[in-house]
């Protein structure tokens, strides 16, 4: 079919999907360095010069895909924690963390690159406008948090946030094995040390609540 200029929002928004699925599926079949704006724009049956009336760069394309995700991910998550009491038992706040990621797959898998490649290559421009709105929606959930353990100031309530996603991205990508890994985790000898996402990242986070809400005992 011949490629026509989309004149209309809906329109607009329905290339923007096409090129957000083109990208979504490059990306997991050849991971996110390998990927090139050009694959993309081929991908999604576009020429290079269309795909710029909708994005710069490659960066581009994931920051709007991975600002999308995020939106739909705090949205369900500052829900979730509105359902808390104060004082929520530790293990029950970090399971809902857990729980919030595994319920968003796609999200979740973006995450690793976030940290990874993508901070590192994205224009000080893309990255700043992404950043003001990470920063919002954040807010929100620190809020949140520091409803549900009141002795948190805000800064704390950050402070375990961004742990939270750097351990997430962490033990997410740890998930991701070779065939040599998984035969050495295989081993009796190395068992142990396998991991384990959800018990991992559940783990971690009881700690991190741990140290910031008894940080008074155990000076």
């Amino acid at each position: 079919m011949e490629w026509q200029r989309a004149t209309t929002d809906t329109q607009k928004e329905l290339r923007k999907k096409e090129i957000f699925e083109a990208t979504l599926f490059l990306f997991k079949e050849h991971g996110y360095d390998n990927v090139s704006f050009n694959m993309i724009a081929k991908r999604a049956n576009f020429t290079k010069s269309n795909m710029y009336r909708y994005f710069s760069s490659k960066e581009d394309i994931f920051l709007s895909i991975f600002g999308e995700m995020f939106k739909t991910w705090q949205k369900d998550y500052v829900l979730a924690l509105q359902a808390f009491e104060e004082n929520t038992a530790y293990k029950q706040f970090a399971k809902t963390w857990v729980r919030s990621y595994l319920d968003n797959p796609e999200f979740l898998d973006l995450i690793p690159i976030l940290f990874i490649s993508l901070e590192r290559n994205s224009s000080y421009e893309q990255l700043f406008k992404f950043k003001q709105m990470s920063k919002g929606l954040l807010f929100q959930v620190a809020m949140e948090v520091k409803r549900v353990y009141p002795s948190l100031d805000i800064d704390e309530a950050f402070q375990i946030i961004n742990s939270s996603f750097a351990i997430t991205s962490n033990f997410w990508a740890a998930n991701f094995q070779n065939e040599s890994i998984r035969k050495i985790y295989e081993d009796d000898e190395f068992k142990f040390m396998k991991p384990d996402f959800e018990k991992d990242v559940t783990t971690s986070m009881e700690l991190i609540l741990k140290g910031l809400l008894n940080k008074d005992t155990i000076k």
